[in-house]
């Protein structure tokens, strides 16, 4: 039999297109060897190195009809592919398709999500606008990167140890590439066989060294970290543009602060507030709200700003930050710095003595921050009196504005936030729970009044608006509260209209600490996830009508597109800069228009991407500071129950981890749905989200994040994790809901085989 390419080859030379039974007299096959040739060539034709007519073949050197795509880009939620199998040397660069929607009988075939790396069967198409792709299918891919560390057993046998908290068995190494025991390092399947191992690709270094947990997180999750010459050229430019005073307020002689974190590494906005002097508004207030001006030098159609819409979002690590923007915008230029003259967007805000908005405009204007605050400073100055008039003045018009948000009602949940503090070598010197500050309330109420002034501006004059939209809970989300409350004694109505007040007074009416935490539980877990969009379905969770992002145009492509259409609404355009090569317009482009549905879609994918991202490097970060207290007694609370065990926190400190339900004791465990507990059919011992609990910690493990906690007189019961695969039985459940273990051993559930 021949060859791939030796097939491909006599394809090449032939004169005229050849067919299999060219083919197959060329090479002089007969018989068993035909129907051999059959299915390689069918083989090619799903691998796209040949088109797939039966009756004759070619070799690829354009784009076959049908043929096997991977995708390498994805711009403003679309996939970008190159045929899967292009040779480099055949002297032209890859043409670049756009996967679209496919149409059968006049309906839209939904498309399969794609990320970058996928590799897709298509119909392909070309156009006046370029190759177009149609997915019929998702293929395996048989180059799948994963990431983990090199352990080297007994015999020399290198193993890939996992870093992903869902797999526990470790892989073969067939092919170390250079690795060593304990590195870091990227692989790929080494043959289409499972039994072939993985062949190492790339070694990243030590696991446990600074900054190793948040780039497993940029690996994992595949964001963009390393900007493109030609938008980090682009940016030098645009940071020299000069800060003209044409069609901009002066507004340097305002006492405007921004109050931000600490370790902030940008300042996107700042505030000010004094009482307002005119008679119609007595007892009322003048506010600002100045944010960085960003679409003055991020223009639409730009390098920099294809290079933000693909990043949608800074990503924000402990150790590190991916910015949306190239360094010399986002950290200098741009950011509202203390004592530097900048170019802003300004709300200024007209507020009545309850804390209404009477008014509002939008004007581009140059500030001069007179001072840089950290949340805990300005906190304290308030506290002490030690304050000036420009903190006093931002805080009483505060309660103005949270007098109008307690009438409002917003949803109320006290969800702590974990904070990671580095040393200046990189290494953790602590990790607690983020205070919450009446600062930090201050600057998200002038925050969220400037958002809901600027959605309700644009709407003023019909323009483009990208809304921040959280949705209703679903009607099933509901009803799984109402049973679950249910257990509790408690009652949900399903007849009345759902607000985020109503569930408020729901919490409010639990008096015992332990009962509030499970029900508060339940109301996160009924809500919906907020997302980006062109139609307004307004702000649940606030309570509000409309909203849109304004206020952080550094660090969120949503913001700066709401900047350029109020540019473009209430005619704020600037001069055309003196270097042509910068595009004139700051305003909406045509292509934002026309695709605000696809960028919306993609920046809340994202979004949604960064925050996954963010969680898992803080879980490594936990874990790395618990793994020297593997032994130690915590104080914990449980956060959620599923058949396989409970999820527990430590109090006070936000480390989450699993409880196996091998842990519990020497009986079966029932696991009610509807209450979400567990119980043993001996005892009768129930476990539910809220216990509280004196758990040991068992495994702290920092390259997966992942912590194991069991009860103190249960004490080694844990199975260690990422060692050679074992030959286990498989778990098993009854129809009564019990857990059954090997050998029908109750509660044990360790298993490291497939999952089930």
């Amino acid at each position: 039999m021949p060859t791939k390419k030796q097939v491909m080859d006599f394809i090449k030379s032939s004169e005229t297109p050849a067919g299999k039974r060219e083919i197959a007299r060329a090479f002089g096959l007969k018989g068993q060897e035909k129907i051999a040739l059959k299915r390689l060539l069918k083989d090619m034709a799903d691998e796209g190195l040949i088109d797939g007519d039966r009756r004759a073949f070619h070799r690829m050197g354009g784009v076959p009809t049908v043929t096997v795509l991977r995708v390498v880009d994805i711009e403003e939620g679309e996939a970008i592919a190159i045929p899967d199998n292009w040779e480099p040397d055949s002297g032209t660069p890859p043409p670049r398709l756009r996967m679209v929607e496919t149409k059968a009988r006049g309906k839209a075939r939904q498309m399969p999500a794609l990320r970058k790396g996928d590799r897709v069967l298509a119909r392909t198409e070309e156009t006046t606008n370029g190759w177009l792709a149609h997915p019929m299918k998702k293929l395996p891919d048989t180059h799948d990167s994963m990431m983990g560390v090199v352990e080297i057993d007994g015999s020399g046998k290198g193993w890939l140890a996992p870093i992903e908290k869902s797999v526990r068995s470790s892989l073969p190494i067939a092919d170390l590439g250079g690795a060593e025991k304990g590195q870091l390092v990227l692989a790929e399947a080494a043959g289409r066989s499972p039994r072939a191992g993985v062949k190492v690709t790339q070694v990243l270094g030590d696991p446990l060294a600074p900054k190793s947990y948040s780039l497993i997180a940029i690996n994992k999750y595949d964001i963009p970290f390393e900007f493109a010459s030609d938008s980090l050229e682009e940016a030098e430019v645009a940071a020299k543009l000069p800060l003209s005073e044409d069609k901009r307020e002066d507004l340097r002689s305002l006492p405007i602060v921004a109050i931000d974190p600490a370790d902030a590494r940008d300042h996107d906005d700042a505030i000010w507030a004094a009482p307002d002097d005119d008679p119609g508004n007595a007892g009322g207030w003048k506010a600002l709200v100045a944010i960085a001006d960003v679409s003055f030098y991020v223009r639409p159609g730009s390098a920099i700003d294809r290079e933000a819409r693909k990043r949608g979002n800074s990503v924000y690590f402990p150790d590190r930050v991916v910015p949306m923007l190239p360094e010399i915008l986002s950290a200098d230029v741009c950011s509202l710095g203390e004592g530097e003259a900048r170019a802003a967007m300004a709300c200024h805000l007209v507020i009545d003595k309850t804390g209404r908005i009477k008014d509002w405009r939008f004007t581009r204007a140059i500030v001069q921050i007179s001072e840089v605050i950290a949340y805990e400073d300005a906190q304290a100055r308030i506290d002490s009196g030690d304050a000036g008039d420009n903190l006093k003045h931002l805080w009483a018009c505060w309660k103005a504005l949270n007098s109008a948000r307690d009438d409002r009602d917003p949803l109320d949940l006290d969800l702590p936030e974990r904070r990671v503090v580095l040393d200046e070598q990189g290494r953790i010197a602590e990790v607690a729970v983020r205070e919450r500050l009446d600062a930090h309330r201050v600057v998200e109420d002038f925050m969220i009044a400037a958002n809901v002034a600027a959605a309700k501006a644009l709407e003023a004059k019909a323009a483009p608006v990208v809304y921040r939209i959280h949705e209703p809970p679903s009607r099933e989300k509901l009803i799984a509260l109402k049973d679950y409350l249910a257990t509790m004694d408690r009652k949900l109505s399903m007849g009345q209209v759902i607000t985020p007040g109503l569930f408020n007074r729901l919490l409010k009416d639990v008096a015992d600490d332990t009962e509030k935490a499970l029900v508060m539980e339940q109301v996160l877990r009924t809500q919906t996830q907020a997302y980006y969009g062109p139609k307004n379905a307004g702000h649940f969770g606030l309570a509000l009508g409309s909203y849109a992002h304004f206020t952080s145009p550094i660090r969120r492509y949503s913001d700066l597109l709401v900047h350029r259409a109020l540019v473009e609404a209430y005619g704020l355009e600037q001069p055309r800069p003196k270097d042509h090569s910068i595009p004139a317009s700051s305003g909406l482009s045509d292509r934002d228009r026309a695709s605000l549905d696809r960028v919306t879609e993609a920046i809340s994918r994202t979004e949604r991407r960064a925050m996954e991202a963010e969680r898992d490097t803080i879980d490594r970060y936990v874990a790395a500071w618990l793994s020297g207290r593997v032994g130690e007694v915590f104080d914990t609370r449980v956060t959620g129950v599923q058949k396989f065990g409970l999820f527990a926190t430590i109090i006070g400190f936000g480390g989450d981890g699993l409880v196996p339900v091998s842990v519990l004791g020497d009986e079966r465990f029932f696991y009610d749905e509807k209450a979400q507990v567990l119980r043993g059919d001996r005892t009768g011992t129930t476990y539910r989200s809220g216990d509280r609990m004196k758990l040991r910690l068992a495994e702290a493990n920092p390259l997966t994040g992942a912590l194991k906690f069991e009860p103190p007189e249960f004490e080694g019961r844990i199975e260690p994790r990422g060692g050679r695969p074992q030959n286990r039985g498989p778990k098993r459940q009854d129809k009564t809901g019990y857990i059954k273990g090997k050998r029908g051993r109750p509660g044990n559930i360790r298993h490291q085989g497939k999952k089930r």
